[in-house]
């Protein structure tokens, strides 16, 4: 892949203004599809199965079959909408949208287009630093999600497969697709509110319980839209659509990238080309996709084989009534109750963690730990790894990880192995120190007769102790935990020095 030329980024906005655009597709955990009654992979229950072994005739696009709308679904979506700040239509109406769709049985998907069943909302993010934006929504339609491919070849892509591979499980999928309006006046911050946006759209549909939301599985995905203009011009520019980011950080890098790439061309006198776009993590890197296509070129009709969907004013007043907090009143909330700093509280909401980290405390962790963990040594592991930290460990593990050093069992520096042991796989906490023997050695015996050792082996040291210098035992200390391996409470070996020593 050639390198495109980047402008530098605060050069770049020194002339040019930033105009972004985000579609965010929410995959729906209902127990069955979104027209057909296969189980739905998307839910938690469904996940690990084995490819298309979750189908219907509907899925696979056989003839006669007839879609049936998944009532749970809607009721996702009008909810979706209402927290959204939507306005919920009274009538709306699924249409086919049609393109060749190798991994779409039936070569259409059953989406929404002129008549949404939410539209015009808007989403409140703040920013590092207390900074609040307005994202401005313009509708949230119900589809289906499009099957999976898997290329075979050394690319992984389809360019230089030697054959494709379907899976046809999550094609049906329901998925709620958010599209924005477009969002002005971001200028140098622009990267910092695309991750913000998604992180706030993930709270939203955890919080109603309506989405996995792990977007390292797809279960939220984001089309990011980047358009530059010259600085007092007031024709909008020509967008890219860099498709399908499935990580908060890669979102923020692709804004960021594509800002850069595109005010490089503009720069030069070049056009930029209104077409899809692909980020590659490993590069940090957009590439070309495909030209973008209009409405038009879809060929939209209204889907003859499903009625409008037409929800009374009564059940949508029914679902608002049951919403939980907007994320901006919950942020608020949680960083009274924790106690945190600012500073504090932004880097658990900066980082995505703020369910993670909730989770945790009400697994029986404080708050403070809480944060340590996932904000430090979780959060190392999955920058290494180039995971979401959700991935490698659930908060139920994490706190009992923290209640075994609150007990004495484990030091800090052992859970952070036992730590290790459960991103691998190994078990619970428990579980993997029993497994490693990592467990603090509690037993006054076998310290002591390690403490004599090292006493016996440094007359000099336990010579300077007896005279009072008790910071000399810090020697001492260090030999014990060396022959305990690091399984040993320092400060109670501290105090068995002293008592030896006659202190």
């Amino acid at each position: 892949m050639a390198k495109d030329a980047l402008m530098d980024f605060d050069a770049a906005l020194e002339q040019f203004e930033p105009v972004l655009g985000f579609e965010v597709h929410v995959e729906l955990n209902t127990e069955t599809k979104m027209f057909s009654p296969a189980g739905n992979p998307a839910n938690e229950a469904n996940h690990d199965a084995a490819p298309n072994t979750l189908v219907a005739p509907v899925d696979m696009g056989l003839p006669g079959s007839l879609p049936v709308v998944n009532e749970t679904a809607v009721r996702y979506s009008i909810s979706l909408g209402l927290a959204l700040g939507c306005s919920i239509a009274p009538s709306s109406r699924f249409a086919r949208k049609n393109y060749f769709y190798p991994d779409l049985g039936k070569n259409y998907q059953i989406s929404q287009y002129d008549e949404p069943i939410a539209f015009e909302g808007s989403v409140e993010i703040e920013l590092e630093g207390g900074d609040v934006v307005q994202i401005p929504i313009e509708r949230a339609h119900m589809e289906e999600d499009a099957g999976k491919l898997t290329h075979m070849g050394s690319t992984g892509r389809i360019q230089g497969a030697e054959y494709s591979l379907v899976d046809y499980n999550r094609a049906g999928v329901p998925l709620v697709e958010i599209v924005t309006k477009p969002i002005f006046g971001t200028e140098h911050r622009a990267p910092e509110v695309a991750k913000a946006y998604v992180a706030a759209i993930r709270d939203i549909v955890r919080s109603l319980g309506i989405s996995e939301a792990r977007m390292e599985r797809g279960n939220l995905r984001c089309d990011a839209n980047v358009s530059l203009r010259p600085r007092g011009q007031e024709k909008l520019g020509t967008r890219t659509e860099t498709k399908n980011v499935n990580s908060m950080r890669s979102v923020e890098r692709a804004v960021r990238y594509e800002i850069q790439r595109q005010a490089a061309i503009l720069a030069a006198g070049g056009t930029v080309t209104q077409e899809t776009r692909h980020w590659h993590e490993d590069t940090g890197r957009t590439s070309p996709g495909r030209p973008k296509s209009d409405a038009d070129d879809y060929r939209y009709f209204p889907e003859p084989d499903l009625l409008p969907v037409e929800p009374s004013e009564e059940f949508i007043e029914q679902l608002r009534a049951a919403l939980p907090e907007a994320p901006a009143v919950y942020r608020r909330r949680l960083k009274a109750e924790w106690g945190f700093t600012d500073l504090e509280f932004q880097d658990v909401a900066n980082g995505g963690l703020l369910a993670e980290v909730e989770a945790t405390i009400a697994a029986g962790a404080s708050p403070a730990s809480a944060r340590k963990w996932w904000t430090g040594e979780i959060t190392r592991v999955a920058n290494a790894q180039g995971a979401e930290p959700a991935a490698l460990v659930t908060p139920a593990q994490v706190a009992e990880l923290q209640q075994l050093v609150d007990a004495g069992t484990l030091t800090d520096k052992l859970a952070r192995q036992v730590l290790e042991g459960v991103i691998a796989g190994e078990g619970t906490p428990q579980q993997v120190v029993d497994a490693r023997g990592l467990a603090v050695v509690s037993d006054d015996g076998a310290l002591i007769a390690a403490i004599d050792e090292a006493l016996a082996a440094q007359p000099d040291v336990l010579v300077k102790i007896q005279d009072g210098k008790v910071q000399a035992a810090g020697a001492v200390i260090g030999a014990v935990m060396k022959a305990m391996k690091g399984q040993a409470d320092a400060a109670r070996v501290r105090e068995l020095i002293l008592e030896r020593a006659g202190q």
